[in-house]
């Protein structure tokens, strides 16, 4: 195996697992405050416009044209202890970063029983960063993450009791990664950073169905199908050492993000000033069991396994009117789907507890308000005999600070 090949296999493996990050532990699900500040228990009410992604049949009972619009900081705190294999427990504290996915959504009510509506938000985004000089960087030193779901949704009322509904979802998203590639020392003076940068798009649906069973009590399930997303793009070198014979240009892979569905419970008593919900998230990830790269300036690919299994979230929440205020709040537990072997410092996933706050306020019946705080806080992730393309065992240190505001205006 020459230079050139070794390197294009080094590259591959290591742009396979940027990718990964799209599809693992940067999913997010805080697509409205509201929403936000009870832990996401909402697909068994979905009463405002953020129904869009909990559970379009919510619109069915939104009897008001609407715009609800906001934005939810997202502010990750990581260190890792290793690695291992160097027989050190150093610390090292990966750079402060911020993130800031959008969320907006406008609904009609267009007949008595039909309503319409649309949303934009990003499910999968941010990134990760560290040190440019750490022990680490052949592995990542940045990633950056976006996606976009435009979601043009329908919901129809069968009775006063029982609604349904359904939408199309186009999506879009880009990947940028940076790492250093380890060389022959005597090939060139230094280590060049590799730059690999990706867009795709995909296409998907989404269903559900929000049922009134008593005046009181009410239940709801959603379904968003899985995605698959098609990319492509370009790696570049810096500096390029032309006898390496570096393999700069286009890169090819797909990746199937995986189908959720949403089931919930909620007891809202007629009259009184509080309201609860319990729900149960499902994500498919089992559908993610390998991802290929496919590298034109020489036609090589590499198939790499991931193995990933179905997880889950459990979530509680609720609010409590007192005049115009809303006050609320939430926990939900949220289970990895990484197996130890496959954690890496471009994913240092784990298992996740997360505590939610908030407020919401009515300026007037047309104007609204409402924030949310969410602390997630990260189990220790033990990256223990990790897979020959990782190889960098230790111990990662997550928690996640995310500020969420939305804006509402209804006639």
């Amino acid at each position: 195996m020459n230079l050139a090949r070794r390197v294009t296999l080094s590259f591959a493996l290591s742009g396979m697992l940027a990718v990964e990050a799209v599809a693992g532990g940067f999913q997010l699900n805080e697509h409205g405050a509201r929403a936000m500040a009870q832990a996401g228990a909402f697909v068994a009410r979905a009463s405002d416009g953020s129904a869009v992604f909990f559970n379009p049949a919510g619109l069915a009972f939104q009897d008001q044209i609407s715009v609800y619009g906001g934005v939810t900081a997202v502010i990750p705190t990581v260190s890792f202890y290793g690695p291992l294999q160097n027989n050190t427990n150093a610390k090292t504290q990966a750079p402060n970063q911020f993130f800031s996915p959008i969320n907006a959504y406008v609904t009609y009510p267009a007949f008595e029983r039909l309503h319409v509506g649309i949303g934009v938000n990003n499910p999968y985004g941010l990134g990760s960063e560290w040190p440019d000089t750490w022990i680490g960087r052949y592995l990542t030193t940045y990633v950056s993450l976006h996606s976009f779901y435009f979601s043009p949704t329908v919901s129809y009322k069968i009775t006063d009791d029982l609604a349904v509904g359904g939408g199309f979802n186009y999506v879009t998203g880009s990947v940028s990664l940076e790492r250093a590639v380890a060389i022959p020392l005597q090939a060139a003076d230094g280590d060049p950073k590799v730059t690999l940068d990706l867009t795709g798009h995909g296409y998907g649906w989404n269903a559900g169905a929000l049922y009134k069973i008593t005046r009181d009590i009410s239940i709801g399930a959603s379904y968003r199908s899985s995605v698959k997303m098609d990319a492509s793009g370009t790696a570049s070198f810096n500096p390029n050492y032309a006898p390496l014979d570096l393999p700069a240009g286009g890169v090819t892979t797909s990746i199937k993000l995986p189908a959720t569905a949403f089931a919930g419970l909620a007891w809202t008593p007629a009259g009184e000033k509080y309201q609860i919900e319990a729900d149960y998230q499902w994500i498919g990830w089992s559908s993610y069991n390998q991802l290929a790269f496919t590298f034109q300036a020489d036609g090589s690919q590499v198939i790499q396994p991931k193995n990933y299994s179905d997880t889950y979230i459990l979530r509680i929440g609720g609010e409590y009117a007192l005049g115009d205020f809303r006050i609320r709040g939430g926990y939900l537990f949220d289970h990895s789907p990484v197996s130890t072997e496959y954690v890496d410092p471009i994913l240092p996933d784990a298992n996740r507890n997360g505590i939610n706050l908030g407020l919401g306020y009515s300026f007037s019946k047309e104007f609204s308000v409402d924030v949310a705080y969410l602390l997630l806080l990260f189990n220790e992730r033990k990256a223990v005999n990790t897979t020959p393309t990782v190889n960098f065992d230790g111990t990662y240190h997550t928690h996640v600070s995310l500020f969420g505001v939305n804006l509402g205006y209804s006639i």
